[in-house]
């Protein structure tokens, strides 16, 4: 027995789930990884279709399409970057300042892929905002709100690891191991694509 999605929001056109950590988003290849967010949605709104993804390890809000016609206008709303993202993180050591910004050309490690690299000469460009939420000097971290103006594969995982704060459990991307990954998607805004109501969705941060 697979369990439900938990769902924010739904009506004819869109729903809004609670992506849980360590399940993946879409099916992967090997039929061991068939169960995955979109998969399980579909057992009860089968017009459910993907819209964008979350890294298996990231907890949180996903946004998905019912039918072609919607799944095509929140896919351009995505390409034209007008749905808000901000993501919450724990990262390891105290981060020094209040914001800032992490600019760096990401392209895929391809030996040790999934993994993802810094390359100035092949890279695309990627831009990730940080600012400071609190700081625990007993603990030696910094609780980071996120925004990826762009939207890399592990985007914000290997942006923060390559200024020396990668997030807590990210063991892929050198930090210590820990019980999960500390990144979840936290909120999420877009315009309803059939009413052009602006719509904001915010999920608590369970670490």
């Amino acid at each position: 027995m697979t369990d439900k999605i938990a769902l924010h929001y739904i009506d004819e056109a869109l729903l809004v789930a609670e992506k849980p950590a360590g399940l993946l988003s879409v099916p992967g290849r090997l039929a061991e990884n068939q169960d995955c967010v979109v998969s399980r949605l579909q057992l009860d709104y089968a017009d459910a279709l993907t819209v964008h993804r979350l890294d298996q390890v990231t907890s949180g809000l996903m946004l998905y399409a019912r039918g072609k016609p919607v799944q095509i206008a929140l896919s351009k709303q995505f390409e034209q970057r007008q749905v808000s993202k901000r993501y919450e993180a724990l990262v390891q050591g105290l981060v020094e300042g209040e914001a800032g910004e992490i600019n760096l050309p990401l392209i895929c490690d391809w030996p040790n892929r999934p993994k993802q690299m810094v390359s100035f000469e092949l890279g695309k460009p990627s831009l990730t905002r940080w600012r400071v939420l609190a700081r625990d000097t007993a603990a030696q971290t910094t609780r980071l709100e996120l925004e990826p103006v762009t939207g890399r594969s592990h985007q914000l995982r290997l942006h923060l690891a390559s200024i020396g704060h990668p997030i807590v459990g990210d063991v892929m991307y050198d930090a210590q191991p820990a019980l999960r990954v500390c990144l979840h998607a936290r909120r999420l805004e877009l315009v309803h694509p059939l009413t052009g109501v602006a719509l904001a969705f915010v999920s608590e941060c369970p670490f």
